[in-house]
């Protein structure tokens, strides 16, 4: 990605992150940016196209992020409870990579398009199923029956979203950590 192109990118994420992507107008971007309008649209061909790249952007800083928490220990349980413990850190802004904690950025623009059939609330799904594959990579090394290993990673994803929400919507900054002794007795229970 060229110099200017990310300066768009970055500006435009930051803008959407702590504002909304709807209430964010192009020139707002280019103002913040300091880049020509021919230059935007020499890059991008509408507001949507940038919107995308935005969300490819921090999906790339998200899910390598969530996987370094996962990588940081060999056990399952203990590589679990390091990506709770990380969210910790996030919500409570010790993230440099994250910036400051505003939710989730992929379900607060998810919530901005209301049509199933968006590209952009497409793009947010396919984020989430991302790093809900990256967990049950991570649970396969317990070698469960496939109905009990779903439904350690569907419970590992609703505890990882619900802290999120909660974090943010009920500014509860220690719901990841709330979660750990629930994640870690579920791990027990099935090994």
């Amino acid at each position: 990605m060229n110099e200017k192109k990310l300066l768009l990118v970055k500006t435009a994420l930051r803008l959407f992150y702590s504002a909304g992507v709807n209430s964010v107008g192009i020139n707002e971007v280019l103002k913040e940016s300091g880049v020509a309008k021919k230059t935007l649209y020499n890059h991008f061909a509408s507001k949507e196209e940038l919107v995308m790249a935005t969300l490819q952007y921090r999906d790339d800083i998200f899910y390598h992020w969530v996987k370094s928490c996962l990588d940081s220990d060999v056990s399952v349980k203990q590589s679990v409870i390091a990506l709770f413990s990380g969210l910790d850190d996030w919500f409570n802004d010790r993230v440099t990579e994250l910036d400051e904690f505003k939710g989730c950025f992929f379900i607060n623009t998810a919530a901005e398009f209301s049509d199933p059939a968006s590209p952009v609330r497409a793009y947010c799904l396919q984020h989430k199923e991302k790093l809900r594959e990256l967990i049950r990579l991570k649970v396969r090394a317990l070698t469960l029956e496939p109905a009990k290993e779903m439904l350690l990673v569907d419970t590992i994803c609703l505890l990882k979203e619900g802290a999120i929400v909660s974090a943010f919507v009920v500014g509860d900054k220690e719901a990841a950590s709330k979660c750990i002794p629930t994640v870690s007795t579920l791990i027990d229970l099935e090994c």
